[in-house]
């Protein structure tokens, strides 16, 4: 419908009919983008349990396949400590250098040596925005993180301020 239909339209109103008219347009309107914010929410929210599932069975295959090349020597291994640390978010209250700090510490402690296995770590560490950023670079381009300092290089030029 053209503006001159919807003019004349509305001239043929009295003035409250012609303001209840607009409002309840501009009620459909903000109805039909809350519907497409709710379908993006929740396309969001599938995407990103979808990247957590995703990191975890990455890094359990790295895991494994770190335990079949060790062998025997696996078991000489001294015991690692498991360090939990907090998940990266990508938001304006989380450090990306204090998650650094812990994210380092744990990799020691868990004896987390190959360069796959760190990066596979880091990645099932993130959440929220962060975890889709990597996730949507990785979909991309499955080498997109071919270490550990590239992954942080990148989180960096990412996520912190300039």
């Amino acid at each position: 419908m053209g503006i001159h239909a919807v003019s004349v339209m509305l001239e043929a109103l009295n003035r409250d009919a012609q303001h209840a008219t607009i409002a309840k347009f501009i009620q459909n309107e903000l109805d039909a983008e809350r519907e497409k914010v709710a379908l993006l929410h929740q396309q969001g929210t599938q995407q990103s349990d979808l990247l957590r599932e995703q990191g975890a069975q990455q890094f359990e295959l790295l895991r494994q396949q770190q335990a079949a090349a060790g062998g025997s020597m696996h078991s000489r291994r001294p015991e690692t400590l498991k360090i939990d640390i907090s998940k990266y978010r990508g938001v304006e209250e989380d450090s990306l250098l204090r998650w650094f700090v812990e994210l380092d510490d744990a990799m020691r402690a868990r004896r987390i040596d190959d360069g796959d296995m760190q990066v596979a770590f880091a990645q099932s560490n993130l959440a929220g925005r962060a975890k889709t950023w990597a996730l949507g670079l990785k979909l991309h381009d499955p080498y997109a993180f071919g270490s550990l300092e590239v992954f942080k290089s990148r989180l960096r030029q990412t996520f912190e301020p300039p």
